[in-house]
Protein backbone atom coordinates (compact mmCIF):
# COMPACT_ATOMS: atom_id res chain seq x y z
CA UNK A 1 0.00 0.00 0.00
CA UNK A 2 1.40 3.51 -0.88
CA UNK A 3 1.80 6.51 1.20
CA UNK A 4 -1.14 8.62 2.10
CA UNK A 5 -3.68 5.63 0.56
CA UNK A 6 -6.84 5.25 1.89
CA UNK A 7 -8.68 2.05 2.92
CA UNK A 8 -11.89 1.63 4.79
CA UNK A 9 -11.81 -1.19 7.68
CA UNK A 10 -14.18 -2.24 10.18
CA UNK A 11 -11.66 -4.40 12.20
CA UNK A 12 -12.47 -2.45 15.51
CA UNK A 13 -15.79 -2.72 15.66
CA UNK A 14 -15.47 -6.64 14.75
CA UNK A 15 -13.39 -6.78 17.65
CA UNK A 16 -15.39 -5.38 19.88
CA UNK A 17 -18.79 -6.72 19.61
CA UNK A 18 -17.25 -10.52 20.24
CA UNK A 19 -18.32 -12.63 22.71
CA UNK A 20 -15.90 -13.51 25.71
CA UNK A 21 -14.30 -16.48 24.10
CA UNK A 22 -11.68 -19.08 24.79
CA UNK A 23 -9.75 -16.84 22.55
CA UNK A 24 -9.62 -13.94 25.04
CA UNK A 25 -8.77 -16.32 28.01
CA UNK A 26 -5.59 -17.08 25.90
CA UNK A 27 -4.74 -13.51 25.64
CA UNK A 28 -5.14 -12.92 29.30
CA UNK A 29 -3.45 -15.84 30.41
CA UNK A 30 -0.53 -15.60 28.09
CA UNK A 31 0.23 -11.81 27.91
CA UNK A 32 -1.25 -11.34 31.85
CA UNK A 33 2.02 -13.94 33.33
CA UNK A 34 4.09 -10.82 32.65
CA UNK A 35 2.36 -9.28 36.37
CA UNK A 36 3.12 -12.55 37.55
CA UNK A 37 7.09 -12.57 37.02
CA UNK A 38 6.99 -9.42 38.50
CA UNK A 39 4.95 -10.24 41.61
CA UNK A 40 7.48 -13.08 42.15
CA UNK A 41 10.65 -11.06 41.58
CA UNK A 42 9.42 -8.54 43.81
CA UNK A 43 8.24 -10.62 46.60
CA UNK A 44 11.56 -12.97 46.16
CA UNK A 45 13.67 -9.62 47.01
CA UNK A 46 10.96 -8.39 49.48
CA UNK A 47 10.85 -12.24 51.42
CA UNK A 48 14.16 -12.97 50.78
CA UNK A 49 15.82 -9.63 51.71
CA UNK A 50 16.98 -10.63 55.52
CA UNK A 51 18.58 -13.69 53.95
CA UNK A 52 20.37 -12.46 51.22
CA UNK A 53 21.50 -9.44 53.34
CA UNK A 54 22.98 -11.69 56.13
CA UNK A 55 26.66 -12.38 56.75
CA UNK A 56 25.82 -15.70 55.39
CA UNK A 57 25.46 -14.46 51.87
CA UNK A 58 25.71 -11.14 50.41
CA UNK A 59 26.04 -9.36 53.89
CA UNK A 60 23.98 -6.28 52.70
CA UNK A 61 22.77 -3.54 55.10
CA UNK A 62 19.12 -2.06 54.73
CA UNK A 63 20.22 0.91 52.38
CA UNK A 64 22.03 -1.50 50.23
CA UNK A 65 18.62 -3.78 50.38
CA UNK A 66 16.59 -0.21 49.02
CA UNK A 67 19.05 0.10 46.70
CA UNK A 68 18.83 -3.13 44.94
CA UNK A 69 15.27 -2.69 44.90
CA UNK A 70 15.65 1.02 43.05
CA UNK A 71 18.35 -0.79 40.69
CA UNK A 72 15.39 -3.09 39.53
CA UNK A 73 13.25 -0.52 39.08
CA UNK A 74 15.66 1.93 37.19
CA UNK A 75 16.11 -1.05 34.84
CA UNK A 76 12.55 -1.65 34.40
CA UNK A 77 12.32 2.16 33.53
CA UNK A 78 14.88 1.79 30.74
CA UNK A 79 13.94 -1.31 29.46
CA UNK A 80 10.34 -0.10 28.85
CA UNK A 81 11.41 3.28 27.09
CA UNK A 82 13.71 0.58 24.88
CA UNK A 83 10.92 -2.04 24.32
CA UNK A 84 8.55 -0.07 24.24
CA UNK A 85 9.10 2.30 21.10
CA UNK A 86 10.77 -0.91 19.19
CA UNK A 87 6.76 -2.44 20.10
CA UNK A 88 5.27 0.29 18.52
CA UNK A 89 7.39 0.42 15.50
CA UNK A 90 7.81 -3.34 14.81
CA UNK A 91 4.59 -5.37 16.66
CA UNK A 92 3.87 -6.32 19.70
CA UNK A 93 4.24 -9.93 18.98
CA UNK A 94 7.70 -9.51 17.86
CA UNK A 95 9.41 -7.85 21.55
CA UNK A 96 7.83 -10.73 23.61
CA UNK A 97 9.98 -13.60 22.74
CA UNK A 98 12.93 -10.80 22.84
CA UNK A 99 11.89 -9.04 26.83
CA UNK A 100 11.05 -12.66 28.30
CA UNK A 101 14.01 -14.24 27.18
CA UNK A 102 15.97 -11.17 28.72
CA UNK A 103 14.25 -11.35 32.17
CA UNK A 104 14.55 -15.44 31.71
CA UNK A 105 18.52 -15.40 31.99
CA UNK A 106 18.81 -11.97 34.15
CA UNK A 107 17.03 -13.70 36.71
CA UNK A 108 18.94 -16.78 36.90
CA UNK A 109 22.19 -15.14 36.75
CA UNK A 110 20.90 -13.51 39.64
CA UNK A 111 20.42 -16.32 41.51
CA UNK A 112 24.34 -16.69 40.97
CA UNK A 113 25.37 -13.61 42.40
CA UNK A 114 28.72 -13.00 44.53
CA UNK A 115 28.44 -9.72 45.74
CA UNK A 116 26.27 -6.69 46.28
CA UNK A 117 27.37 -5.31 42.80
CA UNK A 118 26.81 -8.57 40.75
CA UNK A 119 23.50 -8.77 42.56
CA UNK A 120 22.14 -5.10 41.52
CA UNK A 121 23.51 -5.41 37.89
CA UNK A 122 21.29 -8.55 37.32
CA UNK A 123 18.87 -7.26 38.96
CA UNK A 124 19.27 -4.08 36.69
CA UNK A 125 18.40 -6.52 33.67
CA UNK A 126 15.70 -8.37 35.32
CA UNK A 127 14.05 -5.13 35.71
CA UNK A 128 15.04 -4.51 32.33
CA UNK A 129 13.01 -7.80 31.10
CA UNK A 130 10.26 -6.99 32.41
CA UNK A 131 10.25 -3.26 31.83
CA UNK A 132 10.04 -4.02 28.35
CA UNK A 133 7.00 -6.19 28.60
CA UNK A 134 4.69 -3.17 29.87
CA UNK A 135 4.00 -1.16 26.64
CA UNK A 136 3.72 -4.29 24.34
CA UNK A 137 1.01 -6.52 26.86
CA UNK A 138 -0.71 -3.53 28.29
CA UNK A 139 -1.00 -2.56 24.71
CA UNK A 140 -2.22 -5.85 23.01
CA UNK A 141 -4.68 -6.56 25.77
CA UNK A 142 -6.44 -3.58 25.43
CA UNK A 143 -6.39 -3.63 21.66
CA UNK A 144 -7.75 -7.75 21.85
CA UNK A 145 -10.22 -7.03 24.70
CA UNK A 146 -14.20 -6.21 23.25
CA UNK A 147 -14.67 -1.97 25.12
CA UNK A 148 -17.39 -3.70 27.36
CA UNK A 149 -15.06 -5.67 29.15
CA UNK A 150 -11.54 -3.20 28.88
CA UNK A 151 -11.55 -1.79 32.31
CA UNK A 152 -12.38 -4.91 34.34
CA UNK A 153 -9.93 -7.21 32.36
CA UNK A 154 -7.14 -4.70 32.63
CA UNK A 155 -7.31 -4.22 36.06
CA UNK A 156 -7.38 -7.94 36.46
CA UNK A 157 -4.67 -8.74 34.44
CA UNK A 158 -2.62 -6.11 36.40
CA UNK A 159 -3.83 -7.33 39.64
CA UNK A 160 -2.26 -10.62 39.31
CA UNK A 161 0.76 -8.94 40.11
CA UNK A 162 -0.39 -9.99 43.43
CA UNK A 163 -0.75 -14.05 42.49
CA UNK A 164 3.11 -13.66 41.71
CA UNK A 165 3.49 -12.10 44.96
CA UNK A 166 1.68 -14.87 46.83
CA UNK A 167 3.61 -17.74 45.04
CA UNK A 168 6.83 -15.50 46.17
CA UNK A 169 5.64 -15.46 49.58
CA UNK A 170 4.70 -19.19 49.90
CA UNK A 171 8.14 -20.02 47.85
CA UNK A 172 10.22 -18.31 50.20
CA UNK A 173 8.60 -20.75 52.97
CA UNK A 174 10.35 -23.28 51.70
CA UNK A 175 13.52 -21.74 50.36
CA UNK A 176 14.16 -20.65 53.41
CA UNK A 177 13.91 -23.64 55.58
CA UNK A 178 16.78 -25.35 56.05
CA UNK A 179 15.73 -28.71 56.61
CA UNK A 180 13.96 -28.34 53.09
CA UNK A 181 17.25 -26.79 51.30
CA UNK A 182 20.99 -25.36 52.95
CA UNK A 183 19.93 -21.85 54.08
CA UNK A 184 23.53 -20.86 51.96
CA UNK A 185 21.82 -22.10 48.92
CA UNK A 186 17.60 -21.66 49.10
CA UNK A 187 17.22 -17.83 48.51
CA UNK A 188 19.63 -18.92 44.61
CA UNK A 189 18.04 -21.48 44.30
CA UNK A 190 14.52 -19.33 44.26
CA UNK A 191 15.58 -17.14 41.97
CA UNK A 192 16.81 -19.90 39.20
CA UNK A 193 13.21 -21.52 39.62
CA UNK A 194 11.45 -18.59 38.70
CA UNK A 195 13.76 -17.56 35.81
CA UNK A 196 12.80 -21.05 34.61
CA UNK A 197 9.36 -20.39 34.73
CA UNK A 198 9.59 -18.23 31.89
CA UNK A 199 10.29 -21.31 29.12
CA UNK A 200 6.65 -21.51 29.48
CA UNK A 201 5.33 -18.50 28.74
CA UNK A 202 7.76 -18.14 25.57
CA UNK A 203 5.80 -21.54 24.39
CA UNK A 204 2.50 -20.09 25.48
CA UNK A 205 2.78 -16.75 23.58
CA UNK A 206 3.61 -18.95 19.91
CA UNK A 207 -0.29 -19.02 19.94
CA UNK A 208 -1.30 -15.24 19.96
CA UNK A 209 -1.68 -13.33 17.16
CA UNK A 210 -0.57 -9.16 16.16
CA UNK A 211 -2.75 -7.15 16.94
CA UNK A 212 -5.17 -6.15 14.43
CA UNK A 213 -5.53 -2.55 15.31
CA UNK A 214 -1.23 -2.67 15.13
CA UNK A 215 -1.66 -3.68 11.81
CA UNK A 216 -4.44 -1.59 10.53
CA UNK A 217 -2.68 1.44 11.95
CA UNK A 218 0.67 0.94 10.42
CA UNK A 219 -1.08 0.20 6.47
CA UNK A 220 -1.59 -3.46 6.51
CA UNK A 221 -5.43 -3.96 6.56
CA UNK A 222 -5.42 -6.99 4.70
CA UNK A 223 -3.40 -8.84 7.22
CA UNK A 224 -5.59 -6.93 10.31
CA UNK A 225 -8.69 -8.54 8.34
CA UNK A 226 -7.48 -12.13 8.38
CA UNK A 227 -6.35 -12.30 11.69
CA UNK A 228 -9.82 -11.04 12.55
CA UNK A 229 -11.71 -13.69 10.59
CA UNK A 230 -9.32 -16.11 12.39
CA UNK A 231 -10.23 -14.78 15.66
CA UNK A 232 -13.99 -14.97 14.55
CA UNK A 233 -13.20 -18.78 13.15
CA UNK A 234 -12.01 -19.75 16.75
CA UNK A 235 -14.87 -18.13 18.32
CA UNK A 236 -17.44 -19.73 16.40
CA UNK A 237 -16.37 -23.53 17.68
CA UNK A 238 -17.59 -23.06 20.85
CA UNK A 239 -20.01 -19.59 21.01
CA UNK A 240 -22.26 -18.40 18.54
CA UNK A 241 -21.15 -14.45 17.64
CA UNK A 242 -24.30 -12.00 18.45
CA UNK A 243 -26.31 -11.24 15.50
CA UNK A 244 -25.68 -8.72 12.99
CA UNK A 245 -28.88 -6.19 13.62
CA UNK A 246 -27.40 -3.89 11.46
CA UNK A 247 -23.72 -3.21 8.63
CA UNK A 248 -21.03 -2.83 11.27
CA UNK A 249 -19.80 0.42 11.04
CA UNK A 250 -16.24 1.14 9.40
CA UNK A 251 -13.69 4.06 9.75
CA UNK A 252 -11.29 5.20 6.72
CA UNK A 253 -7.68 5.35 7.82
CA UNK A 254 -4.57 6.59 5.70
CA UNK A 255 -1.17 4.73 5.51
CA UNK A 256 1.41 7.33 6.83
CA UNK A 257 5.07 7.71 7.85
CA UNK A 258 6.67 6.11 11.26
CA UNK A 259 5.24 8.43 14.39
CA UNK A 260 8.43 10.50 15.11
CA UNK A 261 9.18 11.72 18.53
CA UNK A 262 8.50 14.95 17.42
CA UNK A 263 4.90 13.93 16.48
CA UNK A 264 4.85 11.82 20.11
CA UNK A 265 5.77 15.06 21.77
CA UNK A 266 2.91 17.12 20.06
CA UNK A 267 0.51 14.04 20.60
CA UNK A 268 1.01 14.13 24.29
CA UNK A 269 1.54 17.62 25.36
CA UNK A 270 0.30 19.84 22.50
CA UNK A 271 -2.66 17.92 22.00
CA UNK A 272 -3.36 16.24 25.06
CA UNK A 273 -2.04 17.99 27.82
CA UNK A 274 -4.55 17.74 30.41
CA UNK A 275 -4.13 13.31 29.82
CA UNK A 276 -0.57 14.02 30.32
CA UNK A 277 -0.67 15.44 33.30
CA UNK A 278 -3.21 13.12 34.73
CA UNK A 279 -1.07 10.53 33.47
CA UNK A 280 2.32 11.36 35.05
CA UNK A 281 0.35 12.35 38.46
CA UNK A 282 -1.66 8.61 38.67
CA UNK A 283 1.45 6.73 37.53
CA UNK A 284 3.91 8.78 40.15
CA UNK A 285 2.07 8.31 43.20
CA UNK A 286 1.26 4.75 42.58
CA UNK A 287 4.78 3.89 41.85
CA UNK A 288 6.25 5.81 45.18
CA UNK A 289 3.70 4.35 47.32
CA UNK A 290 4.09 0.39 46.01
CA UNK A 291 7.78 0.72 46.02
CA UNK A 292 8.49 2.75 48.73
CA UNK A 293 6.55 0.28 51.05
CA UNK A 294 6.76 -3.52 49.95
CA UNK A 295 10.66 -3.11 49.24
CA UNK A 296 11.06 -3.06 52.89
CA UNK A 297 8.28 -4.21 54.16
CA UNK A 298 10.14 -7.55 55.05
CA UNK A 299 12.69 -5.23 57.12
CA UNK A 300 10.02 -3.77 58.69
CA UNK A 301 8.80 -6.68 60.39
CA UNK A 302 12.01 -8.61 61.19
CA UNK A 303 13.27 -5.20 62.71
CA UNK A 304 10.39 -3.96 64.65
CA UNK A 305 8.30 -6.39 65.33
CA UNK A 306 11.14 -9.49 65.55
CA UNK A 307 9.71 -11.94 62.96
CA UNK A 308 12.15 -14.51 61.92
CA UNK A 309 13.41 -14.49 58.49
CA UNK A 310 11.80 -17.75 57.25
CA UNK A 311 8.45 -16.66 58.70
CA UNK A 312 8.24 -13.27 56.43
CA UNK A 313 6.75 -15.03 53.79
CA UNK A 314 3.55 -15.90 55.86
CA UNK A 315 3.08 -12.10 56.71
CA UNK A 316 3.76 -11.19 53.27
CA UNK A 317 0.13 -13.64 51.92
CA UNK A 318 -2.78 -12.59 53.30
CA UNK A 319 -1.35 -8.74 51.62
CA UNK A 320 -0.50 -10.13 48.36
CA UNK A 321 -3.97 -11.73 48.90
CA UNK A 322 -5.57 -8.29 49.74
CA UNK A 323 -4.14 -7.01 46.69
CA UNK A 324 -5.69 -9.49 44.82
CA UNK A 325 -9.15 -9.37 45.71
CA UNK A 326 -8.74 -5.62 45.18
CA UNK A 327 -9.31 -5.28 41.34
CA UNK A 328 -10.93 -8.79 41.05
CA UNK A 329 -13.78 -7.03 43.46
CA UNK A 330 -13.66 -3.88 42.09
CA UNK A 331 -13.28 -3.82 38.59
CA UNK A 332 -16.73 -4.10 37.36
CA UNK A 333 -16.94 -0.77 38.86
CA UNK A 334 -15.00 0.52 36.19
CA UNK A 335 -17.09 -0.30 33.20
CA UNK A 336 -20.34 0.35 35.39
CA UNK A 337 -20.13 3.35 37.87
CA UNK A 338 -17.04 4.61 35.29
CA UNK A 339 -13.53 5.53 35.30
CA UNK A 340 -13.63 8.97 37.08
CA UNK A 341 -15.92 7.69 40.23
CA UNK A 342 -13.46 4.77 40.81
CA UNK A 343 -10.05 6.01 40.14
CA UNK A 344 -10.55 8.91 42.60
CA UNK A 345 -12.30 6.65 45.21
CA UNK A 346 -9.47 4.08 45.19
CA UNK A 347 -6.86 6.53 45.28
CA UNK A 348 -8.21 9.13 48.22
CA UNK A 349 -9.42 6.07 50.07
CA UNK A 350 -5.85 4.36 50.11
CA UNK A 351 -4.01 7.26 50.67
CA UNK A 352 -6.27 8.25 54.20
CA UNK A 353 -5.75 4.92 55.16
CA UNK A 354 -2.08 4.78 54.91
CA UNK A 355 -1.65 8.17 56.55
CA UNK A 356 -3.95 6.76 59.60
CA UNK A 357 -1.81 3.31 59.79
CA UNK A 358 1.11 5.24 59.65
CA UNK A 359 0.32 7.10 62.81
CA UNK A 360 -0.77 3.75 64.44
CA UNK A 361 3.05 2.16 63.53
CA UNK A 362 4.70 5.09 64.94
CA UNK A 363 2.58 5.44 68.14
CA UNK A 364 3.48 1.47 68.85
CA UNK A 365 0.00 0.88 68.96
CA UNK A 366 0.39 -2.29 66.11
CA UNK A 367 1.66 -5.99 66.12
CA UNK A 368 2.74 -7.30 63.35
CA UNK A 369 -0.77 -9.26 62.62
CA UNK A 370 -2.33 -6.01 63.04
CA UNK A 371 0.13 -4.02 61.12
CA UNK A 372 -0.22 -7.04 58.19
CA UNK A 373 -4.30 -6.14 58.00
CA UNK A 374 -3.93 -2.83 57.85
CA UNK A 375 -1.85 -2.96 54.57
CA UNK A 376 -4.22 -5.68 53.42
CA UNK A 377 -7.23 -3.35 53.86
CA UNK A 378 -5.45 -0.23 52.46
CA UNK A 379 -3.71 -2.08 49.22
CA UNK A 380 -7.06 -3.79 48.68
CA UNK A 381 -7.95 -0.11 47.27
CA UNK A 382 -4.42 1.02 46.20
CA UNK A 383 -4.26 -2.17 44.11
CA UNK A 384 -7.19 -1.64 42.29
CA UNK A 385 -6.27 2.54 41.90
CA UNK A 386 -2.59 1.22 40.61
CA UNK A 387 -4.16 -1.10 37.78
CA UNK A 388 -6.40 1.47 36.72
CA UNK A 389 -3.54 3.90 36.46
CA UNK A 390 -1.70 1.77 33.73
CA UNK A 391 -5.34 1.37 32.20
CA UNK A 392 -5.54 5.11 31.70
CA UNK A 393 -2.21 5.67 30.14
CA UNK A 394 -2.91 3.12 27.72
CA UNK A 395 -6.69 4.12 26.90
CA UNK A 396 -6.23 8.02 26.97
CA UNK A 397 -3.82 8.29 23.23
CA UNK A 398 -3.70 7.03 19.73
CA UNK A 399 -3.02 3.44 18.79
CA UNK A 400 0.67 4.40 17.04
CA UNK A 401 1.90 5.87 20.19
CA UNK A 402 0.13 3.84 22.51
CA UNK A 403 3.01 1.15 23.50
CA UNK A 404 5.28 4.11 23.91
CA UNK A 405 3.31 6.28 25.66
CA UNK A 406 2.61 3.31 28.01
CA UNK A 407 6.39 2.99 28.85
CA UNK A 408 6.80 7.18 28.92
CA UNK A 409 4.73 6.94 31.95
CA UNK A 410 5.80 4.53 33.52
CA UNK A 411 9.35 5.48 33.20
CA UNK A 412 8.63 8.84 34.22
CA UNK A 413 6.40 8.05 37.09
CA UNK A 414 8.63 5.19 38.50
CA UNK A 415 11.97 7.40 38.65
CA UNK A 416 9.53 10.30 39.76
CA UNK A 417 7.70 7.84 42.58
CA UNK A 418 9.71 4.41 42.13
CA UNK A 419 13.27 4.86 42.34
CA UNK A 420 14.12 7.15 44.94
CA UNK A 421 11.02 5.23 47.08
CA UNK A 422 12.36 2.14 48.55
CA UNK A 423 15.97 4.25 49.39
CA UNK A 424 14.67 6.62 50.98
CA UNK A 425 12.67 4.47 53.08
CA UNK A 426 15.41 2.01 53.59
CA UNK A 427 17.62 5.37 54.91
CA UNK A 428 14.38 5.59 57.47
CA UNK A 429 14.10 2.24 58.21
CA UNK A 430 18.24 2.36 59.15
CA UNK A 431 17.69 5.48 61.67
CA UNK A 432 15.14 2.91 63.69
CA UNK A 433 12.88 5.72 64.88
CA UNK A 434 9.68 4.77 64.40
CA UNK A 435 8.44 8.74 63.82
CA UNK A 436 10.75 9.09 60.68
CA UNK A 437 9.19 6.01 59.38
CA UNK A 438 5.68 7.67 59.69
CA UNK A 439 7.23 10.66 57.48
CA UNK A 440 7.56 8.38 54.60
CA UNK A 441 4.49 7.27 54.77
CA UNK A 442 2.32 10.27 55.60
CA UNK A 443 4.49 11.36 52.47
CA UNK A 444 2.97 8.19 50.65
CA UNK A 445 -0.75 8.64 51.49
CA UNK A 446 -0.64 12.50 51.03
CA UNK A 447 0.56 11.71 47.31
CA UNK A 448 -2.20 9.42 46.83
CA UNK A 449 -5.03 12.08 47.64
CA UNK A 450 -3.34 14.37 45.44
CA UNK A 451 -4.44 11.87 43.10
CA UNK A 452 -7.65 11.05 43.81
CA UNK A 453 -7.87 15.77 43.23
CA UNK A 454 -6.13 15.19 39.92
CA UNK A 455 -8.51 12.38 38.37
CA UNK A 456 -11.91 14.31 39.62
CA UNK A 457 -10.42 17.49 37.92
CA UNK A 458 -8.89 15.11 34.82
CA UNK A 459 -10.57 12.28 34.62
CA UNK A 460 -11.58 10.90 31.20
CA UNK A 461 -15.22 8.68 30.93
CA UNK A 462 -13.71 5.94 28.79
CA UNK A 463 -16.01 3.04 29.85
CA UNK A 464 -17.35 1.01 27.75
CA UNK A 465 -16.19 3.26 24.45
CA UNK A 466 -14.16 1.75 21.76
CA UNK A 467 -9.97 2.52 21.99
CA UNK A 468 -11.07 4.87 18.83
CA UNK A 469 -13.70 6.91 20.46
CA UNK A 470 -11.27 7.80 23.51
CA UNK A 471 -8.41 8.61 21.36
CA UNK A 472 -8.83 8.90 17.64
CA UNK A 473 -5.76 7.12 15.79
CA UNK A 474 -3.55 9.43 14.23
CA UNK A 475 -4.26 7.75 10.61
CA UNK A 476 -7.64 8.17 11.01
CA UNK A 477 -9.36 10.05 8.05
CA UNK A 478 -13.14 9.87 9.04
CA UNK A 479 -15.82 7.42 9.70
CA UNK A 480 -18.36 6.32 11.96
CA UNK A 481 -17.59 5.13 15.49
CA UNK A 482 -17.50 1.77 16.43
Amino acid sequence: MRQGEAFDTDVPARLDRLPWSRFHWLVVIALGVTWILDGLEVTLVGSLSPAIASPAALDLSSSEVGLSGSAYILGAVIGALVFGRLTDKLGRRKLFTATVGLYLLATIATGLSWDVWSFMAFRFLTGAGIGGEYGAVNSAIQELIPARRRGYTDLAVNGTFWVGAALGALGSLVVLDPAVVPQAWGWRLAFVIGGLLALVIIFVRRFIPESPRWLMTHGRPEEAEEIVRQIERRIERHTALPPQIEPIRKLRFARREETGWAEIAATLFRAHPRRTILGIVLMATQAFCYNAIFFTYAIILTKFYGIPDRNVGLFMLPFALGNVAGPLVLGRLFDSLGRKTMIASTYGIAGALLCATGWLFAAGLLTAESQTLAWSVIFFFASAAASAAYLTVGELFPLETRAITISLFYAFGTLLGGVGGPALFGALIDTGERWRIFLGYLLGGGLMLVAAAVQLVLGVSAERRSLEAVAPPLSLLGGEEP
